[in-house]
């Protein structure tokens, strides 16, 4: 019996990419992997444009594809969670539908994991996007395993390929919240890695902007770093010292020169807006934290299904398991 390989792409207003995604995944599988049987499943994080009317052409004419549409957009992090739960393969790549994810290296994942590896990660050695973004965030990612208990895998974004093995951790793992890179780095310490060079999006524009990095950045603070709140612990303790020694010099200054030393209003001002700014600052670092316990107390689903698209009905069990 042939294994099978499921292939997962996720996808938000990507209708010029979702027809040539499709064939180039296809053929690759078909011409370079032609002993393995395989899936690829599309999820929709509530398309606004034509993708679901492309996706639904595509599911009609090839029962290999497979599809879900969420009820709305559940983020970058829920929606592809997710829908590599809902995979039935022996394996599961995942990749984005915009050709940033190098399709050809298929056959190099699929190589990685016969040999043994739980998870293969797609690692970016360099990239031709903007090379400002791509210097912040190698910074961002040193500064993160730095402070993080768990080594997390620079320029790794989920770009990569999970054994059916792994892929049963991330089901049981009920995480309302999950962020796969600190999982994979938690869970498969010992994965292999395949460096490549990031090319450009085929077409269309990316989604990503300040707001979803800075969430991600925070998701990965908050789930694997204490490093916020021993901030907070440690600099309102130095502020602290240094505002009694103030307060102390001032009195002795006081007594001394009773009549003559005017300290003025400056200092107490500079001192009043320094100390409220940090307090500040770290209320707002307090609140991430607090938003993230919030988010995983309440529980609530990964994503809601509107419709999905050339499932049999052991995968409506999966589903009504996770």
């Amino acid at each position: 019996m042939k294994k099978k390989i499921s292939v997962m792409i996720p996808c938000y207003n990507e209708e010029e990419n979702i027809r040539p995604i499709y064939l180039a995944v296809k053929e690759e599988l078909e011409t370079k992997l032609p002993q393995y049987d395989y899936e690829i499943l599309f999820i929709d994080n509530k398309s606004k444009d034509r993708t679901r009317i492309l996706i639904r052409e595509i599911c009609e004419a090839d029962k290999k594809v497979r599809a879900i549409f969420n009820v709305k957009n559940f983020g970058q992090f829920n929606s592809p969670y997710y829908a590599m739960c809902q995979t039935t393969g022996d394996c599961v790549l995942t990749m984005c539908a915009d050709f940033q994810d190098p399709v050809e290296l298929i056959p190099q994942f699929v190589a990685e994991w016969e040999k043994g590896h739980r998870v293969v990660c797609g690692i970016k050695s360099t990239s031709k996007e903007n090379r400002f973004v791509y210097f912040l965030r190698s910074c961002y990612y040193r500064i993160i395993r730095k402070m993080s208990e768990v080594e997390l895998i620079e320029h790794f974004t989920g770009f990569g390929l999970y054994d059916k093995s792994f892929i049963d951790i991330l089901r049981g793992l009920n995480d309302p919240m999950p962020f796969l890179r600190g999982i994979v780095a938690e869970y498969a310490p010992d994965h292999a890695n395949i460096y490549y060079q990031q090319p450009k999006r085929r077409a269309g524009k990316t989604h990503n902007n300040w707001y979803t990095l800075y969430d991600a950045a925070m998701l990965s603070f908050t789930s694997y770093t204490k490093i916020g709140m021993r901030l907070a612990i440690f600099t309102g303790g130095i502020f602290s010292l240094l505002s009694m020694l103030a307060a102390l010099t001032f009195l002795i200054l006081k007594l001394i020169y009773w009549d003559r030393f005017m300290a003025g209003q400056t200092p107490l001002l500079i001192g009043v807006f320094l100390i409220g700014s940090v307090q500040l600052f770290f209320i707002g670092f307090l609140g991430e934290y607090i938003m993230t316990m919030n988010s995983r107390i309440i529980r609530r689903p990964l994503v809601i299904e509107e419709e999905r698209l050339n499932f049999d009905a052991k995968s409506e069990d999966k589903k009504a398991d996770l």
